[in-house]
C-alpha cells in the first residue's frame, strides 16, 4: 500500500445503497470507484445517523472513525458530515489532512448552519465543491481562500440516446419528493396544461417528506390529473434506465440545486430539459457547440413560468426538434466519472504534498 496514495472516505451509512439515490451518495460512490480504478487506495469508513444533525450515536461512530485514522493521513469528508461536526472534525483536522467533499452547503439551506460550517471549511486543508456556481457561493459566505475551494463537477456515464415521441408528451421528473424539489411547482404547472396532451413519472424516494407527499396526491385528485402524474418512487439500475428511455424530456422544478446531476444524466441520453434557472442547474444543462441551450430556464418557484414553459414545448413541434438537436450535441461534451476523479485527486496529491 501507497501511503501517498491511500484516502479514508468518510460518508453517511447507506451511501451505496442504490435505493438511496442522492446525488451526493451517487457521487460517493461513483468516485469510490474510480479513484480505486486509478490505483487509489480507499478505505471507506461510513458513519451512521441522520446526517446532517445525527444524534449521539452518530457523532459517536465519526469519532470513532477519525480516531481509527493514523496521524497525516488524508482524509475525504462527505459535506453532509464534516459541516455538521465541527466540534469532531475542527480538532481532527489538527492531526489529518482532511479534505470536505461539499455536495450541499448546510449553510445554503440554513443560516443557523453557517457558523459551525464556516469552522469546518476553515479548519480543512481544502474543499472541492461540486459546482463553479457552489464555490463562488461559498467563497461569498465564508473567509476562506480562494486558493483551497476547488471544482470536481460530477460526472455521467455514458447511454443510448432516447427517441422520443412524436407529441412530446412523455414527461420525467427524477428527484426525491419533497417541497426543495418542487414538486407542488411542478403538478401546478402541469394543472394548468391539462388541456394538452402529456404523462408526467415522478421517480424518486418518497419517505422524506411524507405529508408534503400526500398533500401532492390530494391536490392532483381534485385538480384532475391524479390518472396522468405517476409518483413511482426511487429507481435505479435497468428500472431507471427503462424511465429514461420511454420519456420525451426531464422537468426539474427545483427551489434550489447546487449542480442537478439529473440534467447531465438527461443529456447523456438526448433528452431535453425544462428546469428552474437556479443553483448550478444552468451550469449542468450548459450549451451545445452551436451555442444553443438544450432546454428551457424558468424563475424557481414560478407557477406561471414553468406553464408557459411545458405549453411552449408541448405545443410546439418546431421548437422540440430544436431542443432535440440541441441536447444531442451537448450530449457529447459531458464530463464522465474518470474525469471527476481526476479532479480530486488532484485536490488530494496537492494535499498530501
Amino acid at each position: 500500500m501507497n501511503p501517498a496514495r491511500t484516502v479514508h472516505l468518510v460518508v453517511p451509512h447507506g451511501f451505496d445503497d442504490p435505493m438511496r439515490a442522492s446525488g451526493g451518495n451517487i457521487y460517493d460512490r461513483r468516485l469510490c470507484e474510480r479513484l480505486t480504478a486509478a490505483g487509489w487506495t480507499v478505505r471507506t469508513r461510513p458513519v451512521t445517523g441522520a446526517w446532517p444533525g445525527a444524534d449521539q450515536m452518530g457523532q459517536h461512530d465519526l469519532r470513532e472513525a477519525l480516531s481509527a485514522i493514523a496521524d497525516g493521513s488524508l482524509v475525504l469528508v462527505d459535506g453532509l458530515v464534516a459541516s455538521a461536526a465541527p466540534e469532531i472534525l475542527v480538532p481532527a483536522a489538527l492531526r489529518l489532512r482532511v479534505v470536505v467533499l461539499l455536495h450541499l452547503p448546510l449553510g445554503l439551506a440554513a443560516d443557523g448552519h453557517r457558523k459551525p460550517e464556516s469552522a469546518v471549511l476553515a479548519a480543512a486543508a481544502a474543499v472541492v465543491t461540486t459546482s463553479r456556481w457552489s464555490r463562488q457561493w461559498v467563497l461569498d459566505a465564508y473567509p476562506i481562500s480562494p486558493a483551497r475551494v476547488m471544482v470536481a463537477e460530477p460526472g455521467v456515464d455514458t447511454a443510448a440516446p432516447t427517441n422520443g415521441t412524436d407529441h412530446g408528451g412523455d414527461l420525467l421528473c427524477v428527484a426525491s419528493v419533497t417541497h426543495a424539489k418542487g414538486h407542488d411547482v411542478l403538478f401546478a404547472a402541469l394543472t394548468r396544461v391539462a388541456d394538452l396532451d402529456w404523462r408526467c413519472r415522478c421517480v424518486g424516494v418518497v419517505t422524506r417528506a411524507p405529508d408534503f407527499v400526500e398533500r401532492l396526491r390530494r391536490t392532483a385528485c381534485e385538480n384532475g390529473v391524479a390518472d396522468r402524474i405517476e409518483v413511482s418512487g426511487p429507481r435505479s439500475g435497468a428500472d431507471l434506465e427503462a424511465a429514461y428511455a420511454t420519456a420525451d424530456a426531464l422537468v426539474l422544478a427545483s427551489r434550489a440545486e447546487t449542480y442537478g446531476m439529473v440534467v447531465t444524466e438527461a443529456l447523456a441520453r438526448g433528452l431535453p430539459v425544462l428546469a428552474s434557472d437556479v443553483g448550478g442547474i444552468p451550469e449542468a444543462l450548459g450549451f451545445a457547440p452551436d451555442g444553443t441551450r438544450p432546454g428551457l430556464l424558468v424563475p424557481p418557484g414560478d407557477v406561471d413560468s414553468l406553464a408557459a414553459s411545458l405549453r411552449l414545448w408541448l405545443g410546439d413541434a418546431r421548437l422540440r426538434r430544436t431542443l432535440r438537436g440541441s441536447a444531442g450535441q451537448r450530449r457529447e461534451g459531458l464530463v464522465d466519472w474518470s474525469g471527476t476523479a481526476d479532479e480530486v485527486a488532484r485536490v488530494l496529491v496537492e494535499v498530501a504534498a
